[in-house]
């Protein structure tokens, strides 16, 4: 989307009259003209961060910016080079940048409060580091709710040597959520009312209809006071989701030639939307996730969280137009776009799909597929305390599972050695030394939904709604919704890196990290603890090896974002471990990674749903140099 400043709008509505420039520049963007990206390069680059005044889908649009657009131009550099980046703040509040996914100095990393002081109204501050990798990447603001109103970019960077990937066109893709209701209204109506903008509850005729869950499911689920049907805090009733900063009925357009491979960088650089990719008719092939290149994998439709990043090949062997569709996670509204030999073509837009609803495992309680939970004892369950906004259980199957007949108590699970709880972590309740000495049989496993015996070290705090009873390793699981696609859909474990890890040695000590939250009062955080002006840090020495698991406790899925580092997937594939820098934990579950704290300094860690980030969720991570850490 092209949009312009308030000083330019002001400057062409007196010289041309506004009203009539406006509607013929919006005619134009919806005949499916490309609307390219505007570029920058080389070792200086200046940008100014500004308020913008445009169009979206023909309605006007208020949005923060960078140089007269939203995205912001299009960053392209070289692996190997040293960039310095001059921003001027012409805002009346502060603001940043954050490198997404970038390895630099903790000082250049942009993150106010944490690793710099931020961008003063009126100011000019210089980033400026070494560029040491390649592959696609983003940048966005860290201040306050930005990045909602639009103040993000996409990042290229091309390899110094020959590119591994080859096409013949590349289309950079930057989906993002937008809405004409400002941000900081739409976090205070989700702490008034967790669920307030989730248009799909079910409903009488959909009972009737024999659609999502039966009478008596509805009944037990009203009685604990859930909603099954709450997958997004924020939707298609507020939001319209855009490609480039195009609506839907803009229908920005990628153009290439019959026959050629087309290379797409998707960027999700949304505030709250995970989105379903797809392109009716083409097979697309995974080449790079998160600027990591990876072995190519082919798949119809994959699962794009917040602040990932993915590339794909696609090969367009017909003369015809293709319609890119991301649909929403919780399918309440769509992105979309075409690919097209020439402007003005349009492909078919698919309808879309019935919306998702959770499955046991999204409530924490592994895979028992096919286990009956009428002998559940509802009344021992904390109803007050649990995550009803964010649950959805129209997958249960109350007829089959008796849990009366399950021997919790004889469970075992293999658990860290006592060297994996140094004191500072058990301090902290990232383990404990007594279930890390032991090794062997846990405490008696609960199934109430906030029972602290499934997880000790958990503070009792108000944060903690719930606690997942029987949380499982879900990155071979498809993203939730997609498990009938019907077709081929990208999970991590298809993921395999293309080049040996840089480090393959095995961690010194393992970590857990528990997602925490509150629906009903719309609070977040990591272990309970919401970040604040007295939390203490992460601590990780420089250098050592870490594997750290982070189990969800919330019935919503959180993309989980480090700062300054790449980590490796533990998803069996050994020396060839996909690697990330944010990962997507699915409901009820827990993922895993190894993680070098090579980079030492102060580094954000949050959720980088927004308004998660915002309510709580976010810690700082200090990687310590060996002498300091030997010291402290």
């Amino acid at each position: 989307m092209t949009l312009f400043s308030r000083r330019h709008f002001l400057r062409d509505a007196g010289l041309a009259g506004g009203a009539a420039m406006v509607p013929g520049w919006a005619r134009a963007v919806s005949a499916g003209l490309p609307s390219p990206l505007a570029r920058l390069s080389g070792e200086t680059i200046a940008l100014r961060v500004e308020h913008l005044h445009g169009m979206i889908d023909g309605r006007p649009a208020h949005r923060i910016g960078i140089n007269g657009g939203s995205p912001a131009p299009l960053i392209r550099l070289r692996e190997g080079q040293r960039v310095r980046i001059a921003v001027t703040n012409a805002l009346a509040e502060e603001t940043s940048i954050h490198w997404h996914g970038l390895l630099l100095p903790f000082q250049m990393d942009g993150v106010p409060g944490i690793s710099f002081p931020g961008i003063p109204a009126g100011a000019t501050f210089t980033y400026d580091f070494p560029v040491i990798q390649s592959g696609t990447y983003w940048y966005h603001s860290h201040s306050g709710l930005q990045e909602q109103m639009g103040h993000y970019g996409p990042i290229v960077i091309d390899p110094a040597g020959p590119d591994p990937i080859a096409s013949d066109r590349e289309h950079v893709v930057v989906l993002s959520d937008h809405s004409a209701m400002h941000p900081h209204r739409i976090f205070a109506k989700m702490k008034q009312q967790g669920g307030y903008f989730n248009y799909q509850k079910q409903t009488l005729a959909g009972l009737l209809a024999g659609r999502d869950q039966p009478l008596k499911e509805r009944i037990d689920w009203g009685r604990m006071r859930m909603d099954p049907s709450d997958v997004s805090d924020v939707t298609g009733s507020t939001y319209t989701y855009l490609v480039n900063g195009h609506g839907p009925a803009d229908n920005w357009t990628g153009l290439f030639a019959p026959g050629e491979t087309v290379r797409l960088r998707l960027v999700n650089a949304s505030a709250m939307t995970n989105f379903n990719v797809r392109l009716p008719g083409l097979a697309m092939t995974v080449v790079q996730a998160d600027g990591q290149n990876v072995r190519p994998v082919t798949v119809d439709e994959l699962q794009i969280a917040v602040a990932e990043t993915y590339d794909v090949l696609v090969h367009t062997a017909e003369p015809r137009a293709y319609a890119l569709v991301a649909e929403a996670w919780d399918r309440s509204g769509m992105a979309r776009a075409t690919l097209a030999p020439r402007a003005g073509m349009v492909a078919p837009v698919p309808p879309l799909r019935r919306r998702p609803i959770a499955t046991m495992a999204d409530m924490g309680m592994g895979t028992m597929a096919g286990m009956d939970h009428g002998t559940m004892d509802h009344g021992a369950m904390d109803h007050g305390a649990m995550d009803h906004g964010a649950m959805d259980h129209g997958a249960m199957n109350r007829g089959a599972m008796n849990h009366g007949a399950m021997d919790h108590g004889a469970m075992t699970h293999d658990g860290p050695t006592a060297a994996d709880c140094p004191p500072e972590h058990a301090a902290m309740g990232h383990c404990t030394p007594a279930a890390a000495a032991g090794g062997g049989a846990m405490p008696a496993m609960s199934h109430k939904m906030r029972d602290f015996a499934n997880a000790p070290g958990l503070p009792r705090t108000v944060v903690v709604q719930t606690v997942s009873p029987m949380p499982m390793d879900r990155m071979g699981d498809p993203p939730q919704g997609l498990a009938d696609a019907g077709h081929r859909v990208l999970v991590y474990t298809d993921l395999v890196a293309l080049d040996r890890n840089p480090d393959v040695r095995a961690p010194s000590r393992q970590l857990q990290i528990h997602l925490t939250g509150n629906m009903e009062r719309y609070m977040w955080a990591f272990d309970g603890v919401k970040m604040n002006a007295v939390t203490a840090p992460i601590p990780f020495r420089q250098g050592e090896r870490v594997r750290v698991t982070l189990v969800n406790d919330t019935m919503m899925a959180h993309p989980i974002h480090l700062h300054g580092h790449f980590f490796e997937l533990v998803t069996g594939h050994g020396d060839h471990a996909p690697r990330k820098h944010t990962i997507n934990v699915a409901p009820g579950g827990t993922a895993t990674f190894d993680l070098t704290a090579d980079a030492a300094g102060d580094w954000a860690f949050h959720c980088h749903l927004l308004y998660h980030m915002h309510a709580g969720m976010m810690q700082v991570v200090t990687v310590r140099p060996e002498a300091a850490g030997a010291a402290a």
